[in-house]
C-alpha cells in the first residue's frame, strides 16, 4: 500500500482527501503545518506528497508552500510533490513545477484528475529501483556484490572507496535496498558540493539565527535519515570540527543542532565514500584516525572501469538501450579506451553517440565523432571539455567524471587557462 502525505491547514480538506484516497487503497498521513509535514517525510517512507500553499490563517502569499516544497526536496529529491493551489497562485505553482514539482491542480480539484495524477507519479517513482540495478559481468564486480550483499544486513558502517565515476553511490544504494532499512529513508550528501562553513549545519541542522543567513530553523541530514541510511560521499572533505561531531554521533547516536543545547538521538547507518587515500590524510592530520575506524566497519573497494573490462560492454549496451546495438568496431573501441572518467564517462559517451547513430546501430565513428577528445592526452581532453562548456566547472566535471575539487587540481597541475588550447 502506497503512503500519501497530505498537507493543508483546513481540516475539511484533510478529511475529504483522507476519505477519497483511503477508498482507493492509499494510506493517508495528514499534516496541518510545515513542521508536521517535515517530520513525516523525515521519519517514515512517503510515496507522494499533496500540499497546499498556505498554512496560516490569513496568509495568501504562497511563501509557506514554497518553503515546504524546497525543504521536502532537500530531504528527498526524488519524492513526487503535487501542489494544490488557488487560481490566484498559479504563477507560484508553475515556478515550483520548473523546480521539480510533479504537478499542480487548482482548487477545487477534480477527483478523477487527482487520482490519475497520483497513479502516474507513484508509478514513475517506482522505476528508478529498476534503473539503478547494478550492471556487471566481471569476476571482480561479482565478488564485490557478493560481499556487499552479505554485509548489507549487518548493522555496521561501510566505507566505499574507488575513483570518481566508478559507481560508489550506486553501490551504497544497492546496500541500502538489501538491508533491513530498505523501507526507511536513504539520504545522500555530497560533502564535496557543500561549502565548508555550512557543512555542519547541513549534517546536524541549525536553529534560527545560528549563523548569518539562518533565517529559520532547519533539520539536518541525520534527522532526515533517522531509522534509515545516510550516504556521505567525498567524506574526506569534512572539516576537523565536523569530524569530531560525526564521531560522536557514530559513538552515541547523539548530536545538537547548531545554536541549540537540546540533544537529539537518532538511529542511522552511515555509508561513506571517498576517492582519496584516507590513510595519507590521517598521517598529515587532515583526517581523524578514530573516525576512520568508526566509518570503516567494512571497506568495499570498487576498481576503475579499465581494471574490470568485462563490465564495459554490458554497461554500454545498458546505456544505449534496447532499441540500439553496438557494432563490432564500436565494441573494439570501447574495450580499448582507458576510460579515465570510469562508468560516468562511459554513460555520457554512449548517450551522446545515440545522437549520431543511424538504423539502430552505434558504430565506432558515432562514439569518436562526437567526442574527438577521447584519443587526446589527459591535458588536451580536459582543456577541450572545459572550452566546450565555456569553463563552467560543474558541467565540465560531470562530463569528465571528476569532482569539482579534482578538476580544479587538474587545471592547476596542467596550468590550463580559459581560451588557450
Amino acid at each position: 500500500m502506497n503512503t500519501i502525505l497530505v498537507v493543508d491547514d483546513n481540516p475539511d480538506i484533510l478529511d475529504a482527501l483522507d476519505l477519497l484516497l483511503s477508498i482507493h487503497n492509499y494510506k493517508v498521513i495528514s499534516a496541518s503545518n510545515v513542521k508536521e509535514a517535515l517530520l513525516s517525510v523525515s521519519r517514515q517512507k512517503i510515496d507522494l506528497v499533496i500540499q497546499d500553499m498556505n498554512f496560516s490563517e490569513g496568509t495568501t502569499s504562497g511563501e509557506e508552500g514554497k518553503q515546504l516544497f524546497y525543504e521536502i526536496k532537500a530531504l528527498n529529491p526524488a519524492l513526487p510533490i503535487i501542489v494544490i493551489t488557488a487560481w490566484s497562485q498559479l504563477e507560484t505553482a508553475i515556478t515550483l513545477i520548473k523546480s521539480g514539482a510533479a504537478d499542480y491542480l487548482p482548487k477545487p480539484w477534480d477527483d478523477h484528475k487527482l487520482l490519475e495524477t497520483i497513479t502516474e507519479h507513484i508509478s514513475a517513482s517506482i522505476q528508478p529501483d529498476e534503473a539503478n540495478a547494478l550492471i556487471y559481468q566481471s569476476k571482480e564486480m561479482a565478488e564485490l556484490i557478493f560481499t556487499a550483499t552479505k554485509v548489507a544486513s549487518a548493522q555496521i558502517n561501510i566505507l566505499i572507496t574507488g575513483p570518481n565515476g566508478s559507481g560508489k553511490e550506486k553501490l551504497a544504494d544497492f546496500i541500502h535496498q538489501k538491508s533491513g532499512r530498505a523501507c526507511a529513508p536513504f539520504i545522500k550528501v555530497n560533502m564535496g558540493a557543500i561549502p565548508q562553513e555550512l557543512m555542519e549545519a547541513e549534517l546536524f541542522g541549525a536553529e534560527k539565527g545560528a549563523f548569518t543567513g539562518a533565517n529559520q530553523a532547519r533539520a539536518g541530514r541525520f534527522e532526515a535519515a533517522d531509522g534509515g541510511t545516510l550516504f556521505l560521499d567525498e567524506i574526506g572533505n569534512l572539516t576537523l570540527s565536523g569530524q569530531m561531531k560525526l564521531l560522536r554521533v557514530l559513538q552515541t547516536g547523539e548530536f545538537e543542532r547548531l545554536g541549540s543545547n537540546v540533544t537529539q538521538k537518532v538511529d542511522v547507518r552511515v555509508i561513506s565514500a571517498t576517492n582519496a587515500n584516507l590513510q595519507i590524510d590521517i598521517k598529515s592530520g587532515a583526517f581523524r584516525e578514530d573516525l576512520y575506524y568508526r566509518l570503516n566497519g567494512m571497506e568495499l573497494s570498487i576498481l576503475p572501469l579499465n581494471k574490470r573490462k568485462g563490465d564495459i560492454l554490458p554497461l554500454a549496451q545498458h546505456f544505449i538501450g534496447v532499441d540500439a546495438a553496438l557494432s563490432k568496431d564500436a565494441e573494439q573501441f570501447l574495450l580499448q579506451h582507458s576510460w579515465p572518467g570510469n562508468v560516468r564517462e562511459l554513460e555520457n559517451t554512449c548517450k551522446r553517440a545515440l545522437i549520431f547513430a543511424e538504423n539502430g546501430q552505434v558504430t565506432a565513428s558515432d562514439l569518436t565523432g562526437q567526442t574527438q577528445s577521447v584519443t587526446l592526452s589527459e591535458k588536451e581532453h580536459i582543456s577541450a571539455v572545459l572550452e566546450k562548456h565555456d569553463w563552467t566547472i560543474a558541467h565540465a566535471a560531470q562530463e569528465l567524471g571528476l569532482s569539482r575539487q579534482t578538476l580544479y587540481r587538474r587545471i592547476e597541475k596542467f596550468k590550463l587557462v580559459k581560451g588557450e588550447q
